[in-house]
This record gives structure tokens, C-alpha cells and sequence, in this order.
């Protein structure tokens, strides 16, 4: 079997750069780089400084400096880097496509394929090459396709590794997975991949399937999960109209051994990189398929998930008495789940957008997302002008600065920190009524209704 020196993996984004330092922390006799055609970005993942690390994921920066300059690297030389390696890693942007057939559903696999064709060009020998990119099924063989007619003469084996990674524990993930997944058709390239993950995790949580399956099980997995937020969150509308506490019902429902009780905590609608992609993508690849039924069942829940973001905002305007038109509206949170800095999908972009639609003013705090981030989510909306996006939107860097002179306040991001705050001097500088509207179940109602807060949480 074919010993694995060097590791090149192509993408330093949230999943290439988090997994690959921690295949580096736990194989030290393994030469692992990173590259990407981005400049800035490398130059980050090299500062010294580790807190300029450009994804922040609790925990990552430990592993950064116990691997870096060992066997851990990352540069912007590709051909270089995919020369040397033995096996390598696509962990290339996968997005919804925006354009042509498929706009708007199927993965745009444009990344991918220049990946390939960049690998069968520079490769001189042969290489093991590992899918790590969220993918459509069947993407495998496209990619053995071109690897095998654009090379001279070169072997490659092509692995599918998904990740099953959230973001925010992602480091704990790694370095405890559920399982780890690898499908494939050659014996020993499979052996040589489940070799470097049996480093540190238990040969039972190491599955190995053919090539489609393992594709398939990640689109499934983050289905199933994307799910059940939706289906708890179409139930905290009907708590809302009948007076039942979604809280209540999803602890009732969340006891039951059969259903368990994770992802049942009802909330604004989930964001992120992966959930709304990868049921987008399931969708298509059903209808490609002529299984409408099917594809009609799993684009419900994309469905149900918009409706919770319209329906959070339409409430916070409702409330404030059928108008926002210039008032100030105060949003806790940017990020589209707390311990990180990935705003992609997030909710609160939508709400935001909903509530500038109708002229107010909102003012933005989050502890890891910058300005440029969020005016970037915005512009790339193309709901209004880039200068209206500025007109109509503020962001701080303290969280007393966006609440001082606040109509409402919207919490969209669960930040721990945010229920320490100093809610009795926050009520003293709000405009009067002062609105809460908890699109993360997060602040305590008894203590801001005693404060004398006018609050709404979602499903109560």
C-alpha cells in the first residue's frame, strides 16, 4: 500500500482549513499544505498573531500552533503543492448556482472542475484524490472522468470524505466525530485514507461505503437535521396561535428515545453554509430524476424556513404599530449561529432585508462579524443600492452603542454574552415602549417584562 508523506488540500476555507490543521495536529509524521489562490486569506491562516486566524472556531488557534511551521502549512503556490502530495483534498467553494439550468438549486461545480483539470495537468505521478467538498451524487465519476482523459498516463484514485462538521464546535468534531465517512472503490486508497484518520479516531466509527452512498449520506444527513428545525419551527406558529409553549412541547415531544431531543429549539430559521445548499441540491437531483414527489417533500422545508424569517419580521413591524419607517431597530447578532464568524445564510440577513424594505434604521452588533461583512451580505442581495445599504444600516463595535436610542431590539444570533448585559441601563436609553423581539429563545422573559420590556419570543 502506497505510504502517504505529503498531504496537499486545495481550499483554505471553514472546512479545509479547520480539518486539515487537525490532520496535521495528530499526524506529525505527515507534511500537510494548504493552498488557495487567496492571497489575504493565507496570509491570515500564517499571521502570528493567532487571533487574526481568518475563521474563528473555538479551539482552532491551539491546534494552528501546535501544528504550523511542524508539519502544517499554507500557501498560495498550487501547482507546487499538488506536484509534491501523495493524496489530495478538494475543499473548494460548492455554491447554489446563479445562473442556467439548475439556477437557483443545483451545486455550481465550476470550482471543482477546475480543480480536476489543474490536478491532471500538473501531476506527474500518481495520486489518491479525496472529494471534501459538499457535492452532488455522482460528482465522483465527472471527476475521475476528466482526471483520467486530461492526465498523461497518471493513475488517480477518487475518495468521497465528506465532512459533518457545525460550525462553532468544529474542533470538538474533528477531534471526537460521530463517525467518518469514506466511500471509494479502490481497496488500498480507501486503507490509506482510513490509515491517517485511525490516528486518533476508533476503527468503529470509520464507515466505509461505495462512492454514492457516501456522497448521498451527507446531503441526507444535513436534510434530517434541517428537518427538524423546520418542523419545529412550523409548530411554534401554531403554539403562538394557540397558546401552547414550543418550548414545553418540543421538551415533551424531545423525552420520547425514538425522536431525541436535539435540534427541536424553535427559533428565527436556520442559516449557514450547508443546510439550505444541500437540500436545494437534494431537490434538484430528485427532479432531475423525474422523482417530483420526492423533491417536493424535501423543498418544504426550504419553504417552511423562509416563511419563519418573513414571519419574525413581519411580526417586529406589526407590533410596532404597522410601521418601522425610521425607527432605529437594534440587532443583536450577525452570525448565523453564535461561536462564529459565518454570516452565509444567515437569518438575520433576511430580516434585515425585509425591515430595510420598509425604511428603518437598523444598527448591527456582533462580536466576531465585521462591518465589510455585513454590508457584503447585503449588497449581495441586490435588494436596493449599495449607498442605501449604508444609508439605512449602522455597525458597532459596542453592543451599549446599538441599543442606546432603539425602538426594539431583534436578537438574532444565540451569543452567550448577550444575557449578561445590563438590561435595566439598556431599558434607561431605549425610546419608550421598548420592544424585545427574541428570535433566539435566548434572554429570560420574567426578568425583562419585570424591567419593563415589551417582549416576544418566538412559540410563546
Amino acid at each position: 500500500m502506497k505510504q502517504i508523506k505529503k498531504i496537499t488540500c486545495i481550499g483554505a476555507g471553514y472546512v479545509g482549513g479547520p480539518t486539515m490543521s487537525v490532520i496535521a495536529q495528530k499526524n506529525p509524521h505527515i507534511q500537510v499544505t494548504v493552498v488557495d489562490i487567496n492571497q489575504e486569506r493565507i496570509a491570515a491562516w500564517n499571521d502570528a498573531d493567532l487571533s487574526k486566524l481568518p475563521i474563528y472556531e473555538k479551539g482552532l488557534d491551539a491546534v494552528v500552533a501546535e501544528a504550523r511551521g511542524r508539519n502544517l502549512f499554507f500557501d498560495t503556490d498550487v501547482d507546487k503543492a499538488i506536484e509534491e502530495a501523495d493524496m489530495i483534498f478538494i475543499s473548494v467553494n460548492t455554491p447554489t448556482k446563479t445562473y442556467g439550468k439548475g439556477k437557483g438549486q443545483a451545486a455550481d461545480l465550476k470550482f471543482i472542475e477546475l480543480c480536476a483539470r489543474q490536478i491532471a495537468e500538473v501531476a506527474k505521478d500518481d495520486k489518491i484524490v479525496v472529494e471534501k467538498s459538499t457535492l452532488p451524487v455522482r460528482t465522483a465519476e465527472a471527476l475521475k472522468s476528466i482526471l483520467d482523459n486530461t492526465s498523461s498516463g497518471v493513475n488517480f484514485h477518487v475518495l468521497s470524505n465528506p465532512e459533518f462538521l457545525a460550525e462553532g464546535t468544529a474542533i470538538t468534531d474533528l477531534h471526537n466525530p460521530d463517525r467518518v465517512l469514506i466511500g471509494g472503490e479502490n481497496a488500498e486508497a480507501i486503507e490509506a485514507l482510513v490509515n491517517i484518520y485511525a490516528s486518533w479516531v476508533p476503527n468503529d466509527r470509520i464507515l466505509t461505503t461505495n462512492l454514492w452512498s457516501s456522497e448521498l449520506s451527507k446531503l441526507v444527513a444535513n436534510a434530517f437535521l434541517a428537518q427538524r428545525v423546520s418542523s419545529i419551527n412550523a409548530v411554534s406558529e401554531l403554539c403562538e396561535a394557540t397558546g401552547a409553549n414550543v418550548d414545553e412541547v418540543a421538551k415533551a415531544v424531545g423525552m420520547d428515545s425514538r425522536i431525541g431531543p436535539k435540534f427541536l429549539k424553535a427559533s428565527v430559521g436556520f442559516g449557514g453554509s450547508c443546510f439550505q445548499k444541500d437540500i436545494l441540491n437534494l431537490v434538484y437531483i430528485a427532479r432531475s430524476y423525474n422523482l417530483h414527489a420526492v423533491a417536493d417533500y424535501w423543498e418544504q422545508v426550504i419553504v417552511m424556513n423562509d416563511h419563519q424569517k418573513t414571519r419574525f419580521a413581519e411580526k417586529i413591524i406589526q407590533t410596532m404599530y404597522n410601521t418601522v419607517n425610521g425607527k432605529q431597530v437594534a440587532f443583536l447578532g450577525w452570525a448565523f449561529k453564535k461561536d462564529t464568524n459565518d454570516t452565509r445564510e444567515s437569518a438575520a440577513i433576511y430580516v434585515a432585508d425585509h425591515l430595510l424594505d420598509e425604511e428603518a434604521e437598523v444598527v448591527v452588533y456582533d462580536p466576531k462579524v465585521s462591518a465589510t461583512q455585513v454590508y457584503k451580505d447585503l449588497d449581495y442581495l441586490g435588494t436596493r443600492t449599495p449607498g442605501a445599504n449604508r444609508r439605512l444600516v449602522k455597525v458597532v463595535d459596542d453592543p451599549y452603542e446599538a441599543l442606546n436610542g432603539a425602538h426594539a431590539i431583534a436578537v438574532l444570533t444565540e451569543w452567550e454574552a448577550f444575557k449578561t448585559y445590563d438590561w435595566a441601563r439598556i431599558k434607561e436609553g431605549m425610546k419608550k415602549p421598548a420592544f424585545v423581539f427574541d428570535g433566539r429563545k435566548l434572554l429570560d422573559r420574567k426578568q425583562l417584562e419585570e424591567l419593563g420590556f415589551k417582549y416576544y419570543a418566538i412559540g410563546e
